[in-house]
């Protein structure tokens, strides 16, 4: 039974160490997550590190691919109001319900050389 209970102690400890060291990408894509760790010269693979897998891939004459990324946030509020007074008084409700949404969305276009090295990148990002 000793050994047993070594063996599962042991495989709860690398199921842990594995998990704390994968390096996943960025949930979350951000203009600061673009500005912080995309840089000319760095290879696909610390791109795709960075930023996750790019949206679309197109190459160009060359054979040079640009990766574009494309992250659209959205947020939804909704706001109920009641009228206490007509409650108490009348006993019915004026409630009222507003909403409000919006949008944001993030575009990073990332170019690469022939050898798959980042030679220009740029984005643009829009509110509505």
């Amino acid at each position: 039974m000793g050994s047993f209970l070594r063996l599962l102690f042991l495989s709860v400890v690398m199921l842990f160490v594995t998990a704390c060291q994968t390096n996943a990408p960025v949930e979350r894509v951000t203009v600061g997550t673009v500005q912080r760790f995309i840089r000319q010269g760095m290879t696909s693979a610390e791109v795709v590190e960075a930023l996750g897998a790019p949206n679309m891939v197109t190459k160009n004459a060359e054979g040079n691919e640009t990766w574009v990324y494309d992250k659209i946030h959205s947020e939804c509020e909704t706001k109920r109001s009641d009228s206490g007074i007509c409650l108490i008084l009348f006993g019915g409700s004026n409630t009222k319900i507003s909403g409000s949404s919006s949008e944001r969305t993030l575009t990073i276009v990332v170019h690469f050389d022939k050898d798959s090295k980042v030679t220009d990148f740029s984005y643009r990002t829009t509110s509505f």
